[in-house]
């Protein structure tokens, strides 16, 4: 009888440990807070995975408290990271090709960016993607205009000698090519250096033009409307191994979550540009408006500037490139 018993207890703590191992933990980071869209993504997706009850859990460590921002996609890529919310082209010295993830004038709008997301030209940067076992969860994109302290600026002749911060190397040099000289510095140092004169203008992304409070400091803004010049593609990736690792009922919940993240992450997104016109209005800025004209000077410059540098360093550029112009 005692054999018998002992035997049942063993074998209950045998399917216990089996119960247990199937339970998974992933480790998803990231570099914002809490309220930042970026994490919301984040959340829905643990939420919604813990909720389909798949023995999977999603832990957040946002806030930079993991990684540095920069330092995210290497880690991923050899699975010391499963998961992570970043913007593509900072793996762009990994792989240059990610650097058209931040290319002045390559998307005109959210929806442009939602179409790209489901292209071929998507499709390209994902079979690179899995070069460095990395998967895409959820696509998304973020957009961005300009503030000027004395002047509104939409066309590239608003820039011409002006000291102007932007965001990415390939505004850069696009900003250049109009006559800009050029402030690189973070977006948190873009206020200060507003108030104390160094810098006259500014392109950064909705968001951060709102919570750095670049308002108090300039005379005009032009959010992202009907077109925008600065797209920048912030994606949920994951570890390709690690999700290939998980069952069938695993991959399936994050796949559903995921899904629903991504339909989220757009209409949010295109609710931040208007968020922040708002409050610049508010603070008694000057709202202006960048016409479909303006848009075709800037691409126009970019492709003498940005296009042209990025074709001459990247081998398949062209390529990629044409890819990416061919999605109306």
């Amino acid at each position: 009888m005692k054999s018998i018993l002992k035997a049942a207890v063993l074998g209950a703590a045998l399917t216990a440990a089996g119960a247990q191992a199937q339970a998974t933990e992933l480790r998803l980071s990231h570099q914002w807070s809490n309220k930042d869209i970026r994490h919301q993504v984040a959340q829905m997706v643990a939420d919604d995975v813990a909720a389909a009850d798949v023995d999977l859990e999603i832990k957040i460590f946002g806030s930079k408290s993991l990684f540095k921002p920069r330092e995210q996609y290497k880690p991923l890529s050899r699975g010391q990271l499963d998961m992570t919310v970043l913007p593509l082209s900072y793996a762009g010295g990994q792989q240059p090709a990610y650097n058209l993830t931040l290319m002045p004038g390559l998307v005109k709008n959210h929806d442009h960016a939602a179409r790209l997301s489901d292209s071929p030209f998507m499709a390209a940067l994902e079979e690179k993607m899995a070069e460095d076992d990395v998967m895409v969860l959820v696509h998304g994109y973020l957009a961005g205009g300009f503030a000027g302290k004395d002047k509104c600026i939409t066309a590239p002749e608003d820039v011409a000698g002006l000291q102007t911060r932007a965001a990415g190397k390939s505004f850069e040099q696009m900003l250049a090519g109009a006559g800009a000289s050029i402030a690189s510095m973070a977006s948190s140092e873009i206020y200060n250096a507003m108030q104390t004169g160094v810098l006259q203008a500014a392109n950064t992304s909705s968001s951060s033009f709102v919570s750095y409070r670049i308002y108090e400091q300039v005379s005009c803004y032009t959010p992202a409307g009907e077109v925008a010049l600065w797209f920048m593609y912030q994606p949920l990736l994951m570890n390709k191994s690690t999700f290939e690792g998980l069952t069938e009922a695993q991959q399936a919940a994050l796949m559903a979550a995921s899904e629903k993240a991504q339909a989220f992450y757009l209409e949010e997104a295109k609710k931040q540009d208007a968020a922040s016109a708002k409050v610049f209005a508010d603070a008694g800025v000057e709202l202006a408006e960048m016409t479909a004209e303006d848009f075709a000077a800037w691409r126009a410059l970019a492709m003498e500037t940005s296009y042209k540098q990025f074709v001459d360093e990247v081998p398949d550029g062209q390529h990629l490139l044409d890819l990416a112009l061919a999605v109306e």
